[in-house]
């Protein structure tokens, strides 16, 4: 693998060129930039009192630019991606020299500490495209909503897309032991009830179990641990961030944290018994659901009977129809052989999912309706 060694590590050409270039020859600026690309995880490239040479200025994903080198570089090619820096918010001449430099943005110091993190960690990241998330709630309980978030994950992975699975419902009983992998090495949601502000995707991608091509965030068998809104909030940003597809078991009722995972939802999947308690039930659940995402899909398990089709399932509940589910007779079987939920290609569940990402994740992204 070409590249540098970098704290103990292999970079990668491709990670060398996310590095973005510090220009600046005041020292406590150069320590506050410093100290903000290592909290975004970032190792910049920086010009000690030296004229940038055209490879540096032109190659950096990012530059940032210290008022104090203004002035010389305004004869520098134009590009996109420099950012002046300032800690002077009295002085009117840097919006003059932030135009004559040609900046994307001009920023304060402390008080855009923030916004120029994540824009530092989305560069090093190599952030592109969002992923597809999808919740799957059950309408009432043992629906099968775990069983399909986990075959909708399998189907992903197996479909060649970077997959998540989520496990929303603190109360269930561990994803990861549906899928086999209960004593996987990797973190858990414990790990990340202190999370706030933004999460590196790709380090929580990488503590993840890794079960089935695809990465697992399940709870512990230790005691219930609280996780705030804002950690749900910084892990399912981070956990999108890195495109693909993104599946959540979501639980039936909405507290705080649920309602962060609802918000950053594209679709909501509705796992509804074809019987009329489960529809009454489901009722409940999706008018709570509803308050926060728009976009919630009936999947109806069958057998469809009792004069309840699928269709008129939907219709009661007033949403459209994502499909209906048939039984699959050996799915307890599997299960108990250590297969993942959706691991037989040609079973009623794997096809409805491979039926479901063929329109979810069409090739120019997004969610087909």
């Amino acid at each position: 693998m070409a590249g540098t060694i970098a704290s103990g590590l292999v970079e990668t050409e491709e990670e060398h060129r996310r590095r973005p270039l510090i220009v600046t020859e005041d020292e406590e600026l150069l320590d506050d930039l410093l100290r903000l690309c290592a909290a975004a995880g970032s190792a910049p490239e920086v010009a000690h009192g030296t004229l940038v040479g055209s490879s540096g200025w032109d190659d950096a994903p990012l530059v940032l630019v210290g008022d104090d080198c203004a002035a010389r570089l305004t004869d520098a090619v134009r590009r996109q991606g420099v950012l002046l820096i300032s800690r002077d918010l009295d002085d009117p001449g840097i919006w003059r020299r932030g135009i004559e430099l040609g900046a994307e943005h001009v920023l304060f110091l402390p008080d855009a500490e923030t916004w120029l993190v994540d824009r530092v960690a989305d560069v090093t990241e190599g952030v592109g495209d969002q992923a597809t998330t999808v919740g799957v709630v059950g309408g009432r309980g043992g629906a099968g909503a775990s069983t399909l978030a986990c075959a909708l994950a399998v189907a992903a992975a197996r479909a060649g897309h970077r997959t998540m699975l989520i496990d929303g419902d603190p109360l269930g009983g561990g994803l990861d032991v549906l899928l086999g992998g209960e004593g996987a090495a990797g973190l858990r949601w414990p790990a990340f009830a202190e999370s706030c502000g933004r999460v590196a995707a790709g380090a929580l991608e990488e503590s993840l179990p890794k079960l089935h091509s695809l990465r697992v965030l399940s709870w512990d068998r230790g005691s219930a641990v609280a996780i705030p809104p804002t950690a749900v909030r910084s892990v399912l940003a981070a956990a999108r961030r890195r495109g693909g597809a993104v599946v959540v078991d979501l639980p039936r009722r909405v507290d705080e944290a649920a309602a962060e995972v609802l918000a950053q939802l594209d679709v909501g999947l509705l796992v509804v018994p074809a019987e009329l308690r489960s529809v009454a039930a489901a009722h409940r659940v999706a008018s709570r659901v509803r308050m926060v995402l728009r976009d919630l899909r009936v999947v109806v398990r069958g057998p469809t009977g009792g004069g309840l089709d699928d269709e008129e399932i939907a219709k009661l509940l007033g949403l459209p129809l994502a499909g209906e589910l048939p039984p699959e007779p050996r799915l307890l079987a599997a299960l108990d052989e250590g297969e993942p939920p959706g691991a037989a290609e040609r079973g009623p569940l794997a096809r409805f999912c491979a039926d479901f990402w063929a329109r979810a994740l069409p090739s120019e992204g997004g969610v087909a309706s």
